[in-house]
């Protein structure tokens, strides 16, 4: 696996592999990797030819600097798990090489998508700088795939309307959440989690499954869904910033369940702040009312 610094060489690497049309993946990552990254970078690698990680910290979505400060980072760990799972490149830029001196071209998303949830809690400059920064590497790499994962829940919706929106020429992939045993989802900032605040932190997988349960069991009002995984996060302490079951696609808020629902959870747990998810229903059916 070779790593790149800059858009030139990455644009050069690949220009043998897009002569011979053989087929791109990327699998853009803010570094500290994970088994969930790893496994995505195992998707690209079953499913195209040459697999591109990108590996930057992007300041343009932190709303917070000390939460930029405290984001891990560790390349050379990380090279080694991309190698290991089957990279061809790893595109590691300092942040002047992709917001060079005179920066001055943003990419905004604008309503539910990225107003709600992580939106209002962030702000709009959060997807704002997602949107760009994916625009980017979308348009370093070209990519004939890339590959999210389902945690970011909000953060996939958007990008699929990003590339649709702008006709752009790649099929997005979005692979389900790697959990560990206990079902807290794997994130990079699970690190900073201090063992007592580990173990709260399972008020998030426990408030998604009280829902998917109780779902199951034939209820279908979003009140009850909601205040049923509310109720599941007290006995570890833990009060969400939000909790929410709205619409898969539009991520407008549902008052009755009638087909799929994501259940969108976010919390701070010892100084952490975290998120998960979950989709209950029937995948496929659209729902025309909330």
């Amino acid at each position: 696996m070779r790593i790149l610094r800059t858009v030139a060489e990455v644009r050069t690497a690949l220009r043998p592999a897009r002569r011979a049309e053989r087929t791109i993946a990327l699998v853009p990552t803010m570094g500290a990797l994970h088994a969930g990254h790893v496994a995505l970078v195992e998707r690209a690698r079953g499913e195209c030819d040459e697999v591109v990680v990108s590996l930057f910290v992007n300041p343009a979505q932190f709303g917070d600097p000390d939460d930029l400060a405290a984001y891990p980072r560790d390349e050379a760990r990380d090279a080694v798990l991309a190698a290991e799972a089957g990279a061809d490149l790893l595109f590691a830029p300092s942040t002047e090489e992709l917001y060079p001196p005179g920066f001055a071209t943003h990419v905004t998303l604008e309503g539910p998508l990225v107003e709600a949830l992580e939106g209002a809690r962030r702000g709009p400059e959060h997807f704002r700088g997602v949107a760009t920064v994916v625009t980017k590497l979308l348009n370093v790499v070209q990519p004939d795939v890339a590959l999210f994962g389902q945690k970011d829940a909000q953060q996939t919706i958007a990008i699929r309307r990003l590339v649709a929106d702008l006709n752009l020429p790649v099929r997005i992939h979005v692979s389900p959440t790697v959990r560990e045993q206990d079902g807290l989802a794997l994130s990079s900032r699970n690190v900073r989690l201090i063992a007592a605040d580990r173990a709260r932190a399972r008020a998030l997988p426990a408030a998604l499954a009280a829902a998917a349960d109780a779902h199951a069991s034939g209820e279908r009002d979003a009140a009850v869904l909601g205040s049923t995984a509310r109720a599941a996060m007290t006995p570890f302490g833990v009060e969400p910033e939000y909790l929410a079951l709205v619409d898969p696609e539009s991520l407008d808020p549902v008052r009755t369940v009638k087909g799929a629902a994501l259940v969108a959870v976010a919390a701070t747990v010892g100084g952490v702040r975290l998120i998960d998810n979950q989709l209950i229903g029937t995948p496929g059916l659209r729902r025309r009312q909330p």
